[in-house]
C-alpha cells in the first residue's frame, strides 16, 4: 500500500503540471483570432506562451529535483496573483486566480511533499 502511495505521489505533480502547461498553451492560441499579420501573430503567440515555456523548463528540472518544482510552481502562482492585482479589482478575477494559481499551488505543494518524503526516506 505504501508503495502505491509513493508512486501516486511521484506521478501526480508531474501529470498535473503537464496538463496545466497544456492548458496554458491552449489559452495562448487566442492570438490566432486577433487579425494580426504573420509575424505579429508569431510574436504574440511566443509572448503568450512564455509562462507555459517557463513552467515546462521548471518541470524538466523538477523531474529529478522536486524542490525546484515545488518552489517554482508556487512562485509562478504568486507571480500570477501579483500581475493580476496590478489591474483594478473585479470579482471575476477571483475565479481566474483560483483557476490558475490554485493549480500552480497544488502542483508545487505536491512536489514539495514528494521532496520531503524522499528526504525523510533517505535519512532513515
Amino acid at each position: 500500500m505504501e508503495n502505491n502511495i509513493s508512486k501516486s505521489l511521484y506521478w501526480a505533480p508531474r501529470i498535473l503540471s503537464i496538463i496545466f502547461i497544456c492548458f496554458l498553451t491552449l489559452m495562448s492560441l487566442d492570438v490566432f483570432d486577433s487579425g494580426l499579420n504573420f509575424w505579429q501573430t508569431v510574436v504574440a503567440f511566443f509572448m503568450h506562451s512564455l509562462p507555459a515555456l517557463f513552467l515546462l523548463i521548471i518541470l524538466i528540472i523538477s523531474w529529478k529535483y522536486e524542490i525546484v518544482g515545488g518552489i517554482g510552481f508556487i512562485l509562478a502562482g504568486l507571480v500570477y496573483i501579483a500581475l493580476l492585482m496590478r489591474n483594478p479589482f473585479e470579482w471575476y478575477m477571483l475565479s481566474w486566480a483560483v483557476q490558475i494559481s490554485g493549480v500552480a499551488f497544488l502542483t508545487g505543494t505536491l512536489f514539495l511533499i514528494g521532496w520531503f518524503k524522499k528526504n525523510k526516506k533517505s535519512q532513515t
